[in-house]
């Protein structure tokens, strides 16, 4: 028993080496009982991702997989930038949603629409890739619906159409930066891709997959809005909109222009972070601490309005997909991906991307982003150009989530409020018709994007 536990042993320590077959399937089947709990509404994924690191570390640490338990430290030591990440974030997020900002440009638009609806859908729709672009999917997602219901109610519009496109579009929105998502987070602090790559190489595409879902969009509801409204109608609404006040959420401008400064300086900091000499959770972090100083009131709130829940998921899923890695499982699944190419990058970038969003419509992107980061890395280690994959799995993952109810919290923040607040349901079947099909279309228009890009030789390389 000693002997086979050494062999174990040296197999996770040796590089290159891998536990036995029997090990790998083990640790695999561990961390997809884990996904199917993530994936299932009757429980809750940080409970699924923590149990699944409860059973399997000590598993590690049995079958010699692990050397010692000080290894798990060594597996989060990667990753507590993007827990920084997500801390500063949150907290800038919510100091200056207090303050009153985003209601105020928000209420400024629907005034200079008039209210009319085709130029006020497309301007939520615009409203919403802009926000998610600056305030990642789920602080936005959450002041646009309260938004969209409030401007339906008081203008007589059909809420549906406008929740289910700002649910399709934040998807969009979600792949401009390094911030706008977590997928993205993830990866581009994995990767090392710098900040002013993700303005060259996945805000292009952002802006063409948003213009992919808007027309989609405007034809799938183009008998559930008034789009074209007579005069009368529009003066109307004109008058209504008189009412709107932008300033009622506004308790104080000076707390307000001091929130919109620090949110512009963390933005300027996110592109200049490597330029500095300091990783995007510093600038993050540097972000949220000014605006707890400068224009915070409720600290205590504020601190406690961080995503604590995703910060434990992530806790355990990177736990999982540490011990899963040691047993060189995702190794052997990186040589099957090459091998299945044929060493092609077109034919990689192509499994990846379509992998990534499937995977991502059934589960959620951010344990698929977690588990196909290694795979991708490990690619990248047998000398195949490993930039396009990393922007082929981004793509992915962000735009996967328009596949299903269940692919993107911005559906799920969506459909929720749209359930609970004008008690209309989307069935699965109607979803997936109206996003799965939107979802295919900007897939494959981001596989010939990509393929394109690097033909012409347009992707940056990343600096080693």
């Amino acid at each position: 028993m000693m002997e086979f536990s050494e062999t174990l042993l040296i197999a996770a320590v040796e590089p290159g080496a891998r536990a036995p077959a029997w090990v790998m399937i083990l640790f695999a089947l561990g961390m997809i009982a884990t996904y199917v709990g993530v994936a299932l509404d009757s429980f809750h994924k940080t409970v699924a991702a923590l149990a699944g690191a409860v059973v399997l570390v000590p598993l590690a640490l049995i079958l010699g997989v692990l050397p010692n338990y000080d290894a798990t430290y060594e597996i989060l030591s990667h990753d507590l930038n993007i827990f920084g990440v997500i801390i500063g974030t949150g907290i800038l997020v919510d100091v200056t949603g207090r303050s009153g900002l985003f209601h105020f440009f928000s209420i400024l638009m629907v005034k200079a629409t008039g209210g009319r609806a085709s130029a006020l859908y497309f301007a939520i729709c615009t409203l919403t890739f802009l926000f998610v672009a600056v305030l990642t999917i789920v602080p936005a997602m959450l002041i646009l619906s309260s938004l969209v219901l409030v401007i339906c109610r008081k203008l007589d519009y059909p809420p549906k159409p406008f929740l289910l496109s700002v649910a399709i579009c934040a998807n969009s929105g979600a792949v401009v930066t390094f911030a706008s998502g977590l997928p993205n987070i993830m990866i581009g602090t994995q990767a090392g891709i710098p900040y002013v790559h993700f303005l060259m190489v996945s805000a292009p595409y952002a802006l063409i997959s948003f213009l992919i879902a808007l027309a989609l969009l405007r034809f799938a509801f183009r008998r559930s809005l008034p789009w074209n409204q007579s005069v009368s109608e529009q003066a109307d609404l004109k008058v209504r909109i008189e009412q709107f006040d932008a300033w009622a959420l506004v308790e104080d401008r000076r707390v307000l222009i001091r929130s919109a400064i620090i949110l512009l300086i963390t933005v300027v900091g996110f592109a200049l972070a490597q330029q500095l000499g300091v990783g995007m959770d510093f600038i993050a972090i540097a972000g949220g601490t000014a605006a707890l100083l400068f224009a915070g009131k409720s600290i205590e709130d504020s601190i406690a309005k961080v995503n604590w829940t995703i910060i434990l998921f992530f806790l355990g899923l990177f736990l999982i997909i540490g011990c899963v890695k040691a047993t060189g499982a995702l190794s052997w699944l990186a040589e099957q991906v090459v091998d299945l190419s044929n060493g092609s990058t077109g034919l990689l970038v192509a499994l990846l991307t379509i992998f990534s969003a499937v995977a991502s419509a059934i589960v959620d992107n951010i344990p698929v982003a977690a588990t196909l980061i290694p795979v991708v890395d490990q690619i990248g280690d047998g000398g195949v150009a490993v930039e396009p994959l990393w922007w082929g799995t981004i793509l992915g993952c962000n735009l996967g989530g328009n596949g299903t109810p269940i692919g993107s919290i911005s559906c799920v923040i969506a459909l929720y409020t749209l359930k609970k607040e004008a008690h209309e349901t989307v069935s699965w079947g109607e979803f997936i018709r109206l996003g799965g099909t939107i979802m295919v279309i900007q897939i494959a228009g981001a596989i010939a994007y990509l393929l394109t890009l690097n033909s012409m030789g347009w992707i940056p390389p990343l600096p080693r």
